[in-house]
């Protein structure tokens, strides 16, 4: 059997994760000196809250590797291999966290996957890896397949601001950027395992039509580009773009998923994103 461990930045709701026996583990948020887990210690409704009321930016922390040993532990009692589903090692500590863990269990089959991304599409190649562990295949065959998808990853978001991305240190290729982009709504995009720019427009309206376009362009013809759109604190916009996506794909439904707030420290408020393997 294959035990299938991502954590809290792919953007899975709990309920859905467990309901597929994949594991979560929750990455850290420091704010005003305390830390919370991002999946049961705080909500990114309750941490919004807090964010907009304090004029201190909370900062954020890869999972401890003792955060992974139970699951190496029973992985390894049970002689069942481990796949482990992180974000991209350039923006978060994650893997290494894990790697650091693996260490611990010389013995045991345990493979940690950077992505080279972070969250929806990092959910879906964890939801990927379950139904083909559910459907027999090897962890051979697993590992392969995630290693096909994640060059073929696409997630592109827009932010209200870049304050949170250059003050968390996570703002990457956007830096040269900022000034010209503090007074415009950016279009970003994860290349190369980091934040980079891809776009901007002038109001939000703009870059969400520009995104639309983006997408349709690049998934014509594509049959299961397993599409999902994500946000914080802006579920009216997530659920009109869901409509115009599916209309314009002609797609059934779209998974909508509110990010934790692991990133929204980053990210900040009202941010849209969009994920899809082309």
């Amino acid at each position: 059997m294959t035990k299938i461990i991502t954590d809290t930045t792919s953007g899975l709701p709990l309920d859905l994760a467990a309901s597929f026996g994949i594991s979560m583990i929750p990455q850290q948020v420091i704010f005003e000196e305390q830390s919370y887990q991002d999946d049961t210690g705080i909500t990114t409704a309750e941490f919004l809250k807090k964010l907009k009321g304090s004029a201190i930016l909370p900062k954020t922390a890869a999972p401890l590797p003792n955060m992974y040993t139970p699951f190496f532990t029973q992985a390894a009692k049970d002689k069942e291999t481990c796949i482990v589903i992180a974000p991209s090692a350039k923006i978060s500590g994650t893997a290494r966290s894990a790697e650091t863990a693996c260490q611990d269990f010389p013995g045991a089959d345990i493979r940690i996957i950077d992505t080279q991304t972070i969250a929806g599409c990092v959910g879906t190649l964890a939801l990927e890896a379950h139904h083909m562990a559910e459907a027999g295949k090897s962890p051979d065959e697993i590992t392969a397949t995630l290693n096909a998808l994640i060059p073929r990853s696409r997630t592109y978001f827009v932010v209200d601001t870049l304050e949170y991305l250059q003050k968390g240190g996570r703002i990457g290729a956007a830096r040269a950027l900022l000034g010209e982009l503090l007074q415009v709504k950016p279009i970003l995009q994860i290349k190369d395992g980091i934040v980079a720019p891809f776009a901007q427009e002038r109001t939000k309206k703009r870059a969400v039509a520009r995104l639309v376009e983006l997408v349709c362009e690049q998934l014509a013809g594509i049959i299961d580009p397993r599409l999902c759109l994500m946000h914080i604190d802006a579920e009216d916009e997530a659920l009109a773009l869901r409509t115009v996506l599916c209309t314009r794909l002609k797609i059934e439904d779209i998974p909508i998923y509110l990010l934790p707030p692991a990133i929204v420290v980053h990210a900040g408020p009202k941010a849209l994103a969009i994920g899809f393997f082309e």
